[in-house]
């Protein structure tokens, strides 16, 4: 485990240490020698942006798998990591930008109803210690929704804004409008708002404990080393 002192690493590593098969064999913070990662089959990385590609690496230079939840990992990176998995073709990677079935079920959802209306918004809602906005499940969203207007034809979001020196409206993420809420006593929570003449449609799921993304995690370790190269999004391992 990789950021094993994290909140989300502590958790990872309680729920290795109680499934069924699996072993832990090692955890690993900021400032720690990787070396050989205790001769480990699976390595799991939660850090941080600037810190993740470096890990991943580290791992597939060794021959060891990888479920990274570490997010920041833009085109460029996943290209970088391409390349390196060319050379290491056992060598399997799944980048997950949320690990709740729940989300990646609702990531799902909102790529379908993309293609059937002309407004989209995305509002994801996170604890005040989160260092990136938006997230990497509002940056995947956005990119699913994307993809499915333009292949359904749809032009831009409509939006008359002209004036907006505050930033009142939020970012823009593939051309999809996304707001980033931090408050203290969240953890992790994105609604997906999608408008038509006469109705709305809301997606929303919530993450009250990061226990919810460990089935997800532990459903990848089992599967990454079946995965050889890169996966982006555990929608991949679940046939969803």
């Amino acid at each position: 485990m990789i950021g094993a002192a994290g909140r989300m690493g502590s958790e990872v590593c309680r729920a290795v240490e109680e499934a069924d098969g699996l072993d832990l064999v090692g955890r690993y913070d900021a400032g720690d020698e990787l070396g050989d990662l205790g001769g480990a089959d699976v390595v799991v990385e939660f850090s941080v942006p600037d810190a993740s590609p470096a890990n991943v690496a580290h791992c597939v230079d060794r021959g060891i798998n990888v479920v990274v939840g570490t997010t920041g990992w833009d085109e460029a990176r996943l290209a970088d990591l391409r390349t390196r998995l060319a050379d290491h073709p056992d060598v399997g990677v799944l980048i997950a930008p949320n690990f709740a079935i729940g989300a990646v079920l609702m990531m799902a959802f909102a790529a379908k109803a993309a293609e059937f209306y002309e407004s989209v918004e995305v509002i994801e809602l996170h604890h005040p210690d989160k260092v990136d906005a938006p997230s990497g499940t509002a940056a995947r969203t956005a990119a699913l929704i994307a993809q499915a207007r333009e292949q359904a034809g749809l032009g831009d979001v409509p939006d008359a804004t002209t004036s907006d020196p505050g930033g009142a409206r939020g970012g823009r993420a593939d051309g999809i409008p996304v707001h980033s809420v931090r408050l203290r006593g969240l953890v992790a929570h994105q609604e997906v708002l999608f408008g038509q003449t006469g109705e709305m449609l809301t997606l929303r799921h919530d993450s009250f404990d990061r226990v919810s993304f460990m089935p997800g995690v532990i459903t990848a370790v089992r599967q990454v080393a079946d995965h050889p190269g890169l996966t982006v999004g555990l929608e991949n391992y679940l046939g969803i």
